[in-house]
């Protein structure tokens, strides 16, 4: 599928995402036949988007990011304004209630800065609250993500447009959805299956028993990502949501030294196959890389396969060891092992 196809089928305002991610790999001819059919708009719209300072990553290109390739509903593009490098580092995401307490902001930021400090990217949707909040905290000491549910150029809500741009100076702004798209009610539970497939684990900062944040915590546990939540005053009825997570067995975060832990990325983390002496020698213990021939490629199935690792647990690995530059992604959601190992 060439750029202009990928575009064309961002561009289908009633394309299904149910299985979009198989359907996408395997080339269904009936994908195609509607990308093809509209590709000279699409290559159209793409120059008024880049004029405008707009880019576009289609899902086969080898900087779409991994985390969305194993989802099975994975958009055919991304629009995206800023740099791509934010989403090489792990990732969490923090949501929560748009109209939310002053505490639950202090905690939104505090946990976004802390994070952020780390070496954490933070993700969020951009919305009022807590969603804002996270955003604001991670730009005091690092990188951010912004996911929109409307077009790169119709910021929602309007007053986070300065937002947006400090965001995208060092961190990144992305959508599904192609510019000029309203914020319309039912593109946001679609933006919040994105936000947590982009990350490791999700947060939920202050959500009552209807809060959408709660759909991105459901998307997380469909996609194999850890849910938290940040427990809150049980009189205001404020966190009841959050409370119904705890209370099905998500951890409770008090800090962000919880979210790590959870995670395994505390500060004694070792990298995966660096010796105990903290040299910089490798040693061939990863199964990922056991598994991985020289100058063959693999998909995430295909890995899956060869290691024993399932893919809730491959993903992570995947991501920590793309970072440490002993595999690269080459497109299409295939990874090769980037040197030798032993």
């Amino acid at each position: 599928m060439t750029l202009d196809e990928s575009v064309a089928l961002s561009l289908t305002p009633d394309l299904s995402r149910v299985g979009l991610s198989d359907r996408l790999r395997s080339g269904d001819p009936v994908l195609l036949e509607r990308a093809r059919a509209h590709s000279s708009r699409a290559r159209l719209v793409r120059e008024q988007a880049a004029a405008k300072g707009m880019q576009v990553l289609p899902w086969e290109a080898p900087h779409f990011p991994a985390a969305l390739l194993a989802i099975s509903d994975m958009p055919p593009v991304l629009w995206y304004r800023g740099n791509l490098d934010a989403l090489r580092a792990p990732a969490v995401a923090i949501v929560g209630s748009r109209a939310a307490s002053p505490a639950a902001r202090e905690i939104a930021a505090r946990l976004g800065a802390d994070l952020a400090a780390r070496g954490i990217t933070v993700v969020s949707g951009l919305a009022r609250g807590v969603d804002s909040s996270a955003h604001q905290g991670a730009l005091r000491s690092g990188r951010t993500v912004a996911v929109l549910g409307s077009g790169l150029d119709r910021i929602y809500p309007r007053e986070h447009e300065a937002l947006v741009g400090e965001i995208a100076r060092d961190g990144l702004v992305v959508s599904e959805f192609p510019p000029g798209t309203a914020p319309l009610a039912f593109h946001f539970p679609m933006r919040n299956r994105l936000i947590s497939g982009l990350s490791r684990a999700v947060v939920v900062v202050e959500a009552n028993q209807k809060s959408g944040s709660l759909i991105t915590a459901a998307c997380a546990l469909e996609q194999g990502r850890d849910v938290m939540a940040v427990p809150g005053n049980v009189l205001s009825g404020r966190s009841r949501g959050a409370h119904a997570l705890i209370r099905d067995g998500a951890k409770i975060v008090e800090c962000a030294d919880d979210i790590l832990e959870e995670l395994g990325l505390d500060a004694g983390e070792r990298l995966a196959g660096e010796d105990v002496s903290g040299s910089s020698t490798r040693t061939c213990i990863d199964p990922v890389l056991r598994a991985m021939h020289a100058g063959q490629s693999y998909d995430l199935d295909e890995l899956a396969a060869e290691s024993g690792i399932d893919g809730v647990r491959l993903l992570p690995r995947l991501l920590d060891l793309e970072l440490q530059g002993l595999l690269r992604r080459i497109g299409g959601g295939r990874f090769i092992r980037q040197r030798r190992t032993c």
